[in-house]
C-alpha cells in the first residue's frame, strides 16, 4: 500500500459488490474512497441521486457520476448495429460492450484525482475482471489494482453478512440477483444461472409483463441509425433507443440466456433483456438483406463476428478495432428505409421494408417468376460457364474415387 496516497477511485453500481467494496476498502483497508457511477444510459436522475445517497451513507470520501451514454452510442453501439452483432446469434453484448467504456472513464478518473489506486467489484470468475484490469494498465498502469471480491473469493452470501456486520441496509432480497441496466439491455444473473439446467423466475426479471395485445411499429433507418419509431422522429438515436425499449420491453420480448465461452476459457450463463437491441438488430439486419449485394453481406458477416467476439473480450482498445468500423461504417451508405414490425407477448416478428434502395425490384424479375433482365439462352450459357471448372474436374476424376 501506498503509505502517502490513500485514493482509491472505486467504479461504483450501487449493487452488492460495489458497495462491499466501498466499505471493505474504506473500512478494513484505511483507504479514502472516491466513488465513480458510469451511467451508460441504464439509470435516471432519480436512480443517480439514490445511488449517491446511498455511497455517502457508506462513508465514501467523495461521489461523482458521469453520463458516457453518448459516447457508449458514438463509439460502440452504432458498430454493434451496423455488423448486426449477437454473440452466438443471441447475446446483444449488453454488458461486455459497456464496460469497456465504463472502465475508460473510471481510468480517466483516476487520471484526474491523481488517485494510486483503482478498484472495481468483479468476481474472478467471470470476463468484467479481465475487460477492466486491461483497460487500467493500458490508460492508467501506474495505478494499482484492487478486486476485493476476486481477491478474497467471496460468495453473495458472504458479502450480505458483511454488510449487515457493519449495519448496511439495503433490499438484499433483491440482491441475490446481480442486475446491470444500460442502453443497450440488462443482464440478470443469479443462483439459477451458475448451473445448466435452470430458469430465471418471473420475479428474477426487472421489467415485468404488462403489454399483451399485438402492436405494429415501423422502425426508420437512415445509413443504418435508428431515427424514427412509428414515424415519430429524434434528432439522436439515443433517444430513439430508449422509445423503443419503453415501448417494446412491457412485452416480454428480447428475455433469454446466453451461454458463452469466458475470456478465461471456462463456460459461462447470464440472463438478459433486450428488446430494443434484439428488435433492432433484426430488423436492420433484414433492411440489409433488401439493400446489400451478397458479397457485401458475407464480408460484413466475417467481419462482425471477429469484431463483436473481440469487443466482448476486452479488445476494444485494439486499433483493428478501428479498421473494421471504418468497413463497417462504409457498407451503410445504402442502408436506409423503413421496417415494419409486430411485437406480441414475448416474441415479435420483422413484417417487411420499405427503401428506395430496395435491390428486390420488379424491374429486373421477380424471383420464382418471369424475368426481365435476361433471357432462357442467358442463363444456359451462364450455367454452363458457372459449372465449367466442377464439370471438368468430375469428367478427368470419373471412376477414379469408387470403392473410396
Amino acid at each position: 500500500m501506498n503509505k502517502e496516497n490513500k485514493k482509491v477511485v472505486l467504479a461504483y453500481s450501487g449493487g452488492l459488490d460495489t458497495t462491499y467494496c466501498a466499505i471493505y476498502l474504506n473500512k478494513i483497508k484505511g483507504l479514502e474512497v472516491h466513488a465513480l457511477t458510469v451511467n451508460t444510459g441504464g439509470f435516471s436522475k432519480e436512480e443517480i441521486r439514490a445511488i449517491e445517497e446511498r455511497a455517502k451513507k457508506l462513508g465514501v470520501a467523495s461521489f461523482k457520476s458521469v453520463d458516457v451514454t453518448e459516447d457508449y452510442y458514438q463509439n460502440c453501439i452504432r458498430y454493434l448495429i451496423f455488423g448486426n452483432v449477437l454473440k452466438n446469434a443471441t447475446y446483444p453484448l449488453s454488458v461486455s460492450a459497456e464496460r469497456m467504456v465504463q472502465a475508460i472513464a473510471v481510468a480517466k478518473y483516476v487520471q484526474e484525482t491523481g488517485a494510486a489506486y483503482v478498484a472495481h467489484g468483479s468476481t474472478g470468475a467471470g470476463n468484467d475482471q479481465v475487460r477492466f484490469d486491461m483497460v487500467f494498465q493500458s490508460i492508467v498502469p501506474e495505478a494499482e489494482i484492487l478486486t476485493p471480491i476476486r481477491d478474497l473469493k467471496l460468495s453473495r452470501e458472504q458479502e450480505i453478512g458483511f454488510l449487515k456486520e457493519h449495519g448496511v441496509e439495503m433490499n438484499f432480497e433483491k440482491a441475490q440477483y446481480s442486475i446491470n441496466k444500460g442502453l443497450w439491455g440488462t443482464s440478470v444473473g443469479g443462483k439459477e444461472t451458475l448451473n445448466s439446467k435452470e430458469y430465471l423466475p418471473e420475479n428474477a426479471w426487472p421489467t415485468p409483463v404488462t403489454s399483451s395485445k399485438p402492436e405494429k411499429i415501423s422502425l426508420q433507418f437512415e445509413k443504418g441509425e435508428l431515427l424514427s419509431v412509428n414515424d415519430k422522429k429524434f434528432d439522436h438515436p439515443v433517444k430513439a433507443i430508449q422509445f423503443l425499449q419503453a415501448l417494446a420491453q412491457p412485452f416480454g420480448i428480447g428475455r433469454d440466456i446466453h451461454v458463452g465461452d469466458t475470456i478465461i476459457g471456462i463456460k459461462g450463463r447470464v440472463g438478459f433483456e433486450a428488446a430494443a437491441p434484439l428488435i433492432i438488430i433484426k430488423a436492420h439486419h433484414l433492411l440489409e438483406k433488401h439493400v446489400l449485394t451478397k458479397w457485401q453481406l458475407y464480408w460484413k458477416d466475417q467481419l462482425s463476428t471477429w469484431y463483436g467476439n473481440w469487443l466482448h473480450e476486452g479488445q476494444m482498445l485494439d486499433p483493428t478495432m478501428r479498421n473494421i468500423e471504418k468497413f463497417l461504417e462504409d457498407t451503410q451508405t445504402t442502408v436506409s428505409g423503413k421496417v415494419f414490425v409486430t411485437l406480441d407477448p414475448y416474441r415479435f416478428t420483422v413484417t417487411g421494408v420499405e427503401s428506395p434502395h430496395d435491390l428486390m425490384s420488379s424491374r429486373f424479375g421477380s424471383y420464382g417468376e418471369m424475368n426481365s433482365g435476361w433471357t432462357g439462352e442467358d442463363v444456359k450459357g451462364f450455367a454452363k460457364i458457372f459449372g465449367n471448372q466442377s464439370s471438368i474436374y468430375h469428367k478427368i476424376n470419373e471412376g477414379s474415387q469408387q470403392g473410396n
